[in-house]
């Protein structure tokens, strides 16, 4: 698997590139900014690349834009986006073309490299992988919601598919037979009043969508400084 890495945190990028490589893949390239980044997808052609959302000049949102003009110029380009801290609105952004080979993690989440690089070869090969924090404010919803008819398992189950998580791993995380997640999830979409969709990207894609439509994204924890 070949990867761009885009992080002008050059211990942080660094790292990555030193995991990246032990675990089998190639880094084609480093690079700090939106504009070198899109020069390397162009000479490199790489299956994925990784890009931090906050990027210099101004470090808001380039790198959220850097990776939507790649999707758009290359063909969707699988891309990983790395987060400070959740930023719920950028993930619509990456979700809303529908076209899968989209991921959205916090940097947190590189230390635990199994799950870290799971999600990477995932969305390398079309799939989806939402941070767990992502989905857990999602879930945080007020009373009288559809939601609230959802038994435990249930919510369990919504939660890992709205990570990304085929049927097969969700059985393995709730340690229940395929047979059930199946039910689980059909259950899930009936009381949520979602069309069933057993398609991968676009099954999280639903569910994202029905998650974040009714609430408004929390605001940045002001107590965690300035994010990068």
């Amino acid at each position: 698997m070949r990867v761009v890495i885009v992080e002008d945190n050059v211990l942080l990028s660094s790292g990555l590139e030193l995991l990246l490589t032990a675990k089998g893949c190639e880094v084609v390239a480093v690079v700090g900014d939106g504009e070198a980044f899109l020069d390397a997808v162009t000479e490199h052609r790489p299956d994925i690349a990784i890009v931090d959302v906050r990027l210099p000049p101004s470090f808001r949102d380039e790198g959220i834009h850097a990776a939507l003009r790649a999707r758009r110029e290359h063909g969707a380009l699988p891309i990983l986006v790395l987060s400070q801290y959740v930023e719920r609105e950028y993930a619509g952004e990456l979700l809303s073309d529908g076209r899968g080979g989209i991921g959205y993690l916090l940097k947190d989440r590189i230390g635990r490299v199994a799950e870290f690089v799971d999600a990477l070869r995932r969305v390398a090969a079309g799939g989806t992988a939402m941070d767990p924090e992502v989905v857990a404010q999602l879930l945080v919803r007020r009373a009288g919601d559809p939601l609230d008819t959802l038994t435990p398992r249930e919510r369990e189950s919504l939660a890992l598919m709205a990570q990304g998580h085929d049927n097969a791993t969700i059985a393995e995380r709730m340690r229940i037979s395929d047979n059930a997640v199946h039910k689980h999830i059909g259950n899930i979409f009936a009381k949520l009043g979602l069309a069933p969709d057993d398609s991968g990207h676009r099954r999280v894609r639903a569910v994202l969508t029905y998650l974040d439509g009714t609430f408004r994204p929390a605001e940045p924890d002001p107590g965690r400084g300035n994010p990068r």
